[in-house]
């Protein structure tokens, strides 16, 4: 594999074979040994990506990068329109829309630390994980799920699940408006009804965190964030209607690319140009599902709520307010460059810098929050965008940690342990579904996120603001 270094933590492949463009990968000296680690394997990836037409210069992966479906996990590539730009299912993943909210809150660790386990209970009791997990508690028509894959976040809150404030704090405020359910097949439907307000399983997660460390003060007072604070992060997608989404376009594209005349160099790229009768309809579903995982969630956060009131924290007391939500599977037309684009992010995340003007009037100042997080045993971070994401990353950045061993692998590996005991001693409790979900997402399956953090900070595609440490973990 032929790289070189162009900048701090920052490596150019050069254009070569196939490659419309160069590719653009942001590392540490430890990542680079994680990419060696796997014979390059996303590396490859990414240049594929730089293979599809109408890319725009260059093709990128964030710090987390590591292989995936089609497009390497942490990739973000820009399509033009005007140049015969493609969309890609491939580009934004199978849980389109899988993202994470933080909420914080008025509590401190020491007001949590007393009802700490009866609020783990509670937590886990009210908001349903694991493989195919379903709410009976709260159940959607048909009718209602279409408006829902309209209107996103804000149906919910306009229901009473959440307060009308918190979709100013969400990612285009809980809603893609060119969504259209029409173009969502029945099955999707049935895969999605029960499974709104649902964390799923993998690496799925709700965590109740505290902050530990203030990295930037000016930043964190504009977050409303304060040393040992109590904050909520929850992390899922669009469950199985957004799986349902992928699986049926790219069999649809894979059909539809040969007609276009779209060479592909792996299938799992398939794509379709951007303004194809393909391209439309897979936009305005990946819409829907993205509404559907903004909504998913708004009510988990509604039920995340009522969790702390029932082991006794009134609303005035715990103050759990949308800190922000954003997306890590997604495909959005934005300006960059004086060019309106069709960037994708698979595994990454948007951002935005100070002054733009999509994020939310109170951080404007100093930028949008970025919200990585690591592993159940150690720390997750909240990161500011920066003007250099905005000219190196098209305002993008990493979304996470990155796995470094295959779920198979990691369940091997703790075969011998009772890692919910582990993290019990450390403080730390595990409410989950089944063992084999807390084996295979064990800490050591995932790079050190601070080793991530270092390389964003260093590349200059965002800004270290605070690092939260788990106390309550539910997973599927």
């Amino acid at each position: 594999m032929r790289f070189e270094r162009i900048a701090p933590y920052t490596y150019r492949i050069p254009r070569q074979g196939k490659m419309r463009v160069d590719a653009v990968f942001f590392a540490s000296e430890a990542i680079l040994q994680d990419l060696e680690g796997e014979g390059y394997a996303s590396l490859q990836q990414l240049m594929n990506v730089a293979t599809l037409p109408g890319i725009v210069e260059p093709a990128l992966a964030m710090p987390d990068i590591h292989w995936g479906y089609g497009f390497p996990i942490g990739g973000v590539a820009a399509f033009d329109p005007e140049a015969g730009g493609v969309v890609s299912p491939g580009g934004v993943g199978f849980d389109v829309n899988c993202g994470v909210r933080l909420l914080a809150s008025h509590l401190t660790l020491e007001d949590l630390l007393p009802r700490q386990k009866e609020l783990a209970d509670a937590l886990f009791r009210l908001v349903p994980s694991g493989v195919g997990s379903e709410r009976k508690d709260v159940r959607f028509s048909k009718k209602e799920l279409k408006e829902i894959l309209k209107e996103g976040a804000g149906w919910l809150t306009r229901r009473g699940f959440g307060y009308p404030e918190d979709l100013r704090f969400i990612e285009s405020e809980g809603r893609l408006p060119w969504a259209n359910p029409d173009k969502v097949s029945d099955r999707a439907f049935e895969r999605g009804a029960p499974q709104i307000g649902t964390l799923g399983s993998g690496n799925h997660f709700l965590e109740v965190q505290y902050v530990d460390e203030i990295y930037d003060g000016e930043v964190a007072e504009a977050f409303g964030l304060f040393p040992n604070q109590i904050t909520v992060l929850i992390h899922t997608g669009s469950r199985g209607l957004g799986h349902q989404v992928c699986q049926d376009y790219v069999e649809r594209f894979l059909k539809a690319a040969p007609r276009y005349g779209i060479e592909l160099v792996d299938k799992q790229l398939a794509a379709a140009p951007i303004r194809s009768p393909e391209g439309e309809d897979y936009l305005q579903a990946m819409a829907a599902a993205a509404n559907f995982a903004f909504a998913n969630r708004q009510l988990i956060a509604h039920f995340v709520r009522e969790a702390f009131e029932a082991v006794g924290y009134a609303p005035k007391d715990h103050g759990l307010r949308v800190l922000y939500d954003l997306a890590h599977n997604n495909a959005k037309f934005e300006e960059h460059g004086g060019k309106r684009v069709l960037v994708h992010r698979k595994g990454a995340t948007r951002a935005f810098g100070p002054g733009h003007p999509e994020v939310p009037a109170e951080y404007r100042r100093v930028g949008q929050p970025v919200l990585v997080p690591g592993d159940m045993g150690r720390y997750s971070y909240v990161l500011a965008g920066t003007e250099g994401a905005m000219a190196l990353s098209f305002g993008s950045s990493c979304h996470g940690a990155g796995r470094k061993m295959s779920r198979h692998q990691a369940k091997r590996v703790a075969r011998e342990r009772n890692l919910v005991k582990e993290l019990a001693e450390r403080g730390i409790l595990v409410r989950a579904a089944t063992r084999a979900t807390v084996d295979e997402e064990m800490p050591e399956a995932y790079k050190d996120v601070s080793v991530v953090v270092e390389a964003v900070q260093g590349a200059g595609i965002g800004r270290k603001v605070a690092r939260l440490r788990p106390l309550i973990v539910v997973k599927g």
